[in-house]
Formats: structure tokens, C-alpha cells, sequence
């Protein structure tokens, strides 16, 4: 291949992705009492090791402690569930739903609350093939890599909106009632 088109090739791929929405990840700006953070996250796993990284890269300094002027960041919920989503009419399941529940609370180093309690609920769909199961493992394990990254985001957009409006965010309004007939 040639230098020039090489380079036409790169150039075109870089605008197909800037076309499309792409956008690299950045770091958080995070509260100031968020400079130092214990986190605590039930089960461990990928969520704490990916958030503890992306708090880094926010600036702030992980604690392996909690103690005086130490925010703490507490996820006593961590938890991934599939349903069924269709049923073929061989009575094969054809779809399911990755679900993904986190409920976390962060406190600055004084206890305050920086984001109250609150639950983050994401799921994916995905097509199911009764004859290629180890294909479906992967796709799972890989639909749960994808949440856990928008996880980590979602909470981090939520601490930067602490920042925004003064190192605190308050409690969200309860959802309406909802009441829900099925027709038939």
C-alpha cells in the first residue's frame, strides 16, 4: 500500500468514528472531597478494580482504609440476573435480557453525603442459538464487560454532577405510581 493512501485510509476511519458519536472517555471532574476515597464494593470483581481506575484517572488517590477526610464510596449492590425475553414456537428460548442492579452511596470525609443512596438499573438483549452455546457464553460475558463499563460511567457522571452543583447531589425524587392493565 502506499503512504498517501494509508494515510486517506486513516483519515476516513477517523471521521467515520467522529461521524458516528465516538468519543474517547475522559476523566471526571470529581468533587473536592473526593481527593482521597476508600471504595467498597460488595464482591470485587471487575466493577471495583474498573471504577478504582477510573477514580485514579479522575485524580482522586485510593485509600486502603476508611478514615478522617476520606470519602467513602459504598456499593453494597453489585448484581447481574438474565430473564427470558421471547419464546420461540418450538417453545425455544430465543432472546434473553443481561440485567445489571448496582446501588451505591458516597459520603465525604465527614460523613456528608456527596451522592445519596440510589440504584442504577442497565440491561442488554441478545439473541439466543440453542446449537451454538459456548458462542452465547461469550456474548454474555461480553454484554456484562459492556454494562460494567457504563456503570462505572454512570457513576461517574453522577459525581461529576456533585461537583457541578457544589460537591453535593441531592436524593432523587421517587418515581410516580404507575399502575399498569394488561388488555387482552
Amino acid at each position: 500500500m502506499s503512504r498517501m493512501f494509508r494515510t486517506s485510509l486513516v483519515l476516513v476511519a477517523a471521521l467515520a468514528l467522529s461521524a458516528c458519536g465516538f468519543h474517547l472517555r475522559q476523566s471526571a471532574a470529581l468533587p473536592d472531597s473526593m481527593k482521597r476515597v476508600h471504595l467498597t464494593v460488595a464482591g470485587g470483581g471487575d466493577l471495583q478494580r474498573n471504577l478504582a481506575r477510573a477514580l485514579e484517572a479522575s485524580g482522586s488517590t485510593l485509600e486502603e482504609k476508611p478514615g478522617p477526610d476520606i470519602a467513602e464510596v459504598n456499593i453494597p449492590v453489585a448484581r447481574f440476573s438474565t430473564d427470558t425475553l421471547t419464546v420461540s414456537g418450538a417453545a425455544r428460548v430465543t432472546e434473553y435480557t443481561v440485567h445489571y442492579q448496582v446501588q451505591f452511596a458516597v459520603n465525604d470525609g465527614a460523613g456528608h453525603p456527596v451522592v445519596p443512596p440510589q440504584t442504577v438499573n442497565m440491561s442488554r438483549d441478545f439473541s439466543y442459538d440453542a446449537y451454538n452455546t459456548v458462542g452465547t457464553t461469550a456474548q454474555v460475558e461480553e454484554i456484562q464487560r459492556s454494562l460494567n463499563d457504563d456503570m462505572v460511567q454512570a457513576i461517574l457522571f453522577r459525581l461529576q454532577a456533585a461537583q457541578k452543583h457544589g460537591g453535593t447531589l441531592a436524593a432523587p425524587a421517587p418515581a410516580p405510581a404507575t399502575s399498569a392493565s394488561a388488555a387482552h
